[in-house]
């Protein structure tokens, strides 16, 4: 009896792994290995273009400028957030989501509004499993918008502005603490801690301030140049720089327009009605009555006098 006491727990167990083994076998389940997997295969597809050349030779062709103020800023200076600019039916939000997650799932039939997803972050490198409802993903713009406006997003457009916060060549999906991190600042104050990926941040950046002719601060640059010397090769993609089709938001006010006041009229000299005057038409005021009189002839006598 105590032989079978010992014994059957074992035969339990190993019936249960058997049957867990068996089940394994069969069912197409996720492992660890095959979500890093497929982890690495969705940063790798974040690999920017390379026909645009080298991004240290198009850092070259970027103004550098100190910043502007600040003044003026609002999200609202560019544009609806998160707008459907590619007119997919989708929203830019769920379109960096679906192209920046793995195991992706949708809570709508035209897939568009992701409930669920795997991101391998940039920033960190880790992968975080997100689900609808969580804070620990958000989508960036990698030359923050508050960046940009004190680097030449002033002198764009509303359309254009609205353009640069919705262009997935600025946006990523990254762990929310290192985005909220980041704030708005600019490579010389910030960078990834995930150091694999600098290059391809600074890049990044480069290209899009190239993109929507903004610039940087020597700083900056020289943080951008000391990064891409670990990567002498990192490529960016080619852009068509836009041409700065708006007004400044905040102009100085012109100063008002004052009229020039309208001289006053001589006071008419004093005359004495009926008395003797010598230029024909002139004209003067009786003192005693304010009555206006002129100098001139009547048709019965010819002389020039103080008439009415």
């Amino acid at each position: 009896m105590e032989t079978m006491k010992t014994s059957l727990p074992r035969i339990l167990a190993v019936a249960w792994l058997g049957t867990s083994l068996a089940l394994t076998a069969c069912t197409p389940a996720l492992s660890t290995v095959s979500l890093d997997q497929a982890a690495n295969n969705s940063l790798a597809a974040l690999a920017l273009p390379s026909d645009g050349g080298s991004a240290a030779t198009m850092l070259g062709a970027v103004p550098v400028k100190g910043k502007a103020a600040k003044t003026g800023y609002t999200r609202a200076q560019f544009g609806q957030a998160w707008k459907d600019v590619d007119r997919n039916g989708c929203d830019t939000r769920n379109d960096i989501l679906k192209r920046d997650f793995t195991a992706t799932r949708f809570s709508d039939a035209k897939k568009c509004a992701v409930a669920s997803g795997t991101l391998r972050d940039p920033y960190t490198g880790k992968t975080i499993n997100w689900a609808k409802g969580r804070n620990s993903v958000d989508i960036d713009h990698v030359v923050a918008l508050g960046q940009a406006w004190v680097s030449g997003a002033q002198q764009l457009s509303l359309d254009q502005r609205t353009a640069l916060a919705n262009d997935p060549l600025n946006l990523l999906a990254v762990d929310a603490p290192a985005n909220r991190a980041k704030g708005d600042s600019e490579a010389s104050a910030w960078l990834p801690a995930n150091k694999a990926f600098r290059c391809q941040y600074v890049a990044t950046q480069i290209a899009v301030k190239k993109k929507y002719a903004l610039s940087v601060t020597a700083t900056e640059k020289a943080t951008m140049l000391q990064v891409l010397r670990a990567c002498p090769k990192q490529g960016v993609p080619k852009v068509v720089p836009v041409k700065p089709a708006g007004k400044a938001v905040n102009p100085s006010p012109k100063p008002p327009v004052v009229a020039k006041p309208v001289p006053k009229p001589a006071p008419l000299p004093q005359v004495s009605p009926g008395a003797y005057c010598s230029t024909a038409n002139a004209r003067g005021m009786a003192k005693a009555s304010g009555k206006t009189y002129t100098c001139k002839a009547s048709t019965t006598d010819a002389r020039l006098r103080w008439r009415i």
